[in-house]
């Protein structure tokens, strides 16, 4: 069905006021864990290296970004039993691991697809509603997920762990639309309330 021309106004017009007025439209829990991934693939050219992303099918962060990205989709991807014939500088399992079956065969995967001397970059929520894409299995904290990334394959001391969270970000996430954010968002850390964690894994040469 075709939006019809005072529609889209509207629409545009809704846009453009909360742009002027400051509204951010991202996802209040990503933000940080978004602003890391960022500033770690833009530290030392990691961003023009070889990369591959494991996507749930959104991935638009990081191909618009990485000159040289390739993506393989999962579920149709399973990472649980699937590898890559070739390894890459930088693989990238983002919102993903939640929704695996077997998480210690998708790390062990996700290290075989890392080249010696490269990264695996990976985060997953913890504090988070279920949503299955098509199941969602799994939640971890930082150190949980550091757990993972060390069964793995990855040695534990060239693991990185995150985590980004507070009350009013969880309490926001109960019960109602998990983007509707906008204005005056608090965005400090509480370490006992992480909604979001993440893991930068390097793999010794």
């Amino acid at each position: 069905m075709t939006e019809s021309l005072p529609g889209a106004l509207t629409r545009r017009s809704k846009q453009v006021a909360k742009r002027l007025i400051g509204y951010d439209s991202r996802n209040w829990l990503r933000i940080r864990q978004i602003e890391a991934f960022t500033a770690f693939l833009e530290a030392d050219g990691r961003k023009s290296s070889d990369v591959i992303e494991v996507s749930p099918g959104w991935n638009r962060y990081w191909k618009t970004m990485c000159s040289n990205y390739t993506s393989v989709d999962f579920p149709d991807f399973d990472i649980c039993k699937d590898r890559t014939d070739r390894q890459y500088s930088v693989v990238i399992a983002d919102q993903v691991l939640e929704h695996v079956q077997r998480p210690l065969a998708a790390a062990q995967n996700i290290h075989a697809m890392t080249r010696p001397g490269g990264w695996a970059m990976v985060a997953t929520p913890f504090l988070f509603r279920v949503h299955a894409r098509p199941h969602d299995y799994n939640r971890w904290t930082p150190a949980g997920l550091k757990q993972v990334m060390v069964e793995g394959g990855f040695p534990e001391a060239d693991i990185e762990v995150f985590g980004w969270g507070n009350k009013a970000c969880a309490k926001a996430h109960i019960g109602g639309p998990v983007r509707a954010y906008g204005l005056w968002r608090d965005l400090s850390n509480d370490e006992e309330y992480p909604l979001m964690v993440w893991a930068f894994a390097h793999k010794p040469e």
